[in-house]
């Protein structure tokens, strides 16, 4: 397990990548966002997307999707992705993604500091993107994590 020592500032990883389909766009609309647009290919054309759309919710949720399988598979890599997080602001999606896009999906260490609450842990503060096939943005937030200490001040 990575230590909060170990963070370093301005690192980047990509974390994986999200195929949206029609399918998965409907099923995920279904459970959790079942407006028109998310769940008909006709409604969809007719909005302001023009093409059946995926929720601003899944696209996120792909992200925590691709983020905990990075950190799973590379749990050793310079960012820390995953862990207790007291949150996340700024959370925006820039153009729609629509059924057939591939979104890849990164995560930058922008800052971090020592907990003051809790010292034997360490906050990291990243900056989460989404990128389509065409490199267009189509999601972004900032997180931020709480990461063990190597060791506790005393």
């Amino acid at each position: 397990m990575q230590r909060f020592e170990d963070i370093v500032i301005g690192a980047r990883q990509q974390l994986g990548a999200y195929t949206f389909t029609a399918d998965n766009i409907k099923a995920f609309a279904r459970k959790y966002d079942p407006q028109a647009f998310h769940l008909d290919e006709e409604a969809g054309r007719r909005s302001l997307f023009g093409a059946l759309a995926a929720s601003g919710w899944h696209t996120t949720s792909a992200w925590m999707k691709t983020a905990v399988e990075y950190g799973q598979r590379d749990a050793g890599s310079a960012i820390t992705v995953g862990g207790a997080s007291p949150g996340f602001k700024n959370l925006k999606w820039p153009k729609p993604v629509l059924a057939g896009d591939t979104v890849t999906y990164f995560t930058e260490v922008v800052s971090k500091r020592e907990s003051v609450t809790r010292p034997a842990w360490g906050l990291v503060f990243v900056l989460n993107t989404g990128l389509n096939q065409r490199g267009e943005l189509v999601l972004s937030f900032d997180g931020s994590a709480f990461v063990p200490r190597r060791r506790a001040p005393r």
